[in-house]
């Protein structure tokens, strides 16, 4: 009880505390659950970015059933975990939704926003730079394997899925 309580908490601190979406929270989910916790290794926790990612639905709740799975083995962690990530959102959309027409116009709602922005693309780029480790740039191969999907996202605009299928595919053949 006391593992699901803490997971639980965990979660529900990250779900609290992150802005930005899916990508934006991976940093806080690695920071809480790999390096505070130690529930998982560097390594688990980028094979659950990477099953997130081709799973339907957001990456942040894929990661975070993945992690309450892996952490007490059961549907029930990953259902704690799970929770404890939308729950701080539905709560915060519910109030918010309520007040957000009154103030919708307010120079400080308006100015706190233009903070927040500029905050979510430093956490999706320190997301992308906790993954840049040698747990996953394991040899040449794999940094030609990123420099490839980099440059055909960022030139020919090739879908996510089809870039994690055609890793996934040369990572069966390569390796």
């Amino acid at each position: 009880m006391a593992e699901l309580w803490a997971l639980f908490m965990v979660f529900f601190k990250i779900g609290l505390f992150s802005f930005g979406g899916g990508y934006a929270i991976l940093p806080l989910i690695q920071k809480e659950v790999v390096e505070s916790h130690k529930w998982i290794s560097v390594t688990q926790f980028t094979d659950i970015v990477a099953v997130s990612q081709v799973t339907p639905g957001p990456i942040a709740i894929n990661s975070s059933t993945y992690v309450g799975y892996l952490v007490t083995g059961n549907v029930v962690g990953a259902t704690v975990a799970t929770v404890g990530l939308i729950l701080p959102s539905v709560i915060v959309m519910t109030l918010f939704s309520m007040f957000f027409l009154k103030f919708k116009d307010n120079k400080y709602i308006s100015n706190a926003f233009a903070g927040l922005r500029i905050v979510v693309v430093g956490l999706i780029l320190s997301a992308t730079i906790l993954l840049m480790d040698k747990d996953n740039f394991i040899d040449y191969k794999s940094f030609i394997i990123f420099g490839a999907a980099l440059l055909l996202f960022l030139k020919w605009k090739v879908n996510a899925i089809w870039l994690t299928i055609g890793a996934a595919i040369i990572g069966i053949l390569i390796y």
